[in-house]
């Protein structure tokens, strides 16, 4: 049979959800096989796989003894099959691509007649709960801030917080008072240059006396 007939077969005919779907996990990477047996015998089986998106989509067709008839053309990277079974097939390493629900259908005097369908999804990886929080352990102690230690001192002891900021103001008030010492020294030298090199700014002056007491003492003499 043609495949593009088969596809004509297939949009028109919707009996494909009428059995009961089969969930089944699928572990990344891992061969899964798929069996479907339609619930009469005819002289062709086909295989589908039904997605949300896209809707439906033709895999390969074999006769009744597992002979290959037609197949898409990635069947043989993606698929494999019995010779043996035509209600068979296998997924070689399943990826989230390979999600959907696969059915098969024997076709018998035109009609399909299908099988119960497999939903195929990717199981998701449970992660202990142990390694979750040593994970987030790490985290919390490689972030671009430091961890700070939960405060647990006995009484009469110094805390780390206590500690670093004497660190920090330790050398800082040593520093000032040293600045201090030298702005006394420098002035107290500067001073006493000064003095050395100008005496006469520094003389006593003579003292100034009133014109009448000046005159009195004129007279004296």
């Amino acid at each position: 049979m043609d495949q593009k007939l088969i596809l004509v077969i297939l949009m028109i005919c919707h009996e494909m959800t009428s059995g009961a779907v089969i969930d089944l996990a699928v572990k990344e990477g891992k061969m899964v096989r798929i069996n479907c047996v339609p619930r009469e015998k005819g002289n062709l089986v086909i295989w589908f796989r039904h997605l949300d998106t896209t809707g439906m989509e033709f895999i390969a067709s074999f006769s009744i003894n597992g002979m290959q008839k037609s197949a898409q053309e990635s069947f043989s990277e993606l698929f494999g099959h019995s010779n043996d079974s035509p209600n068979s097939l296998t997924v070689k390493a399943f990826q989230i691509r390979d999600s959907g629900v696969y059915s098969c259908a024997s076709l018998k005097d035109n009609k399909l007649i299908f099988g119960n369908p497999t939903r195929l999804f990717l199981e998701k990886v449970k992660v202990p709960v142990e390694e979750t929080t040593q994970a987030t352990e790490q985290t919390k102690c490689t972030t671009a801030s430091p961890c700070v230690c939960e405060s647990g001192n006995k009484p009469g002891e110094t805390s780390p917080e206590m500690f670093c900021s004497l660190i920090i103001l330790g050398p800082l008030a040593g520093g000032c008072g040293l600045l201090l010492l030298l702005l006394i020294i420098t002035t107290v030298y500067c001073n006493h240059v000064r003095t050395r090199r100008c005496p006469h700014h520094y003389k006593r002056k003579p003292r100034v006396m009133a014109p009448g007491k000046q005159l009195m003492t004129n007279s004296h003499v």
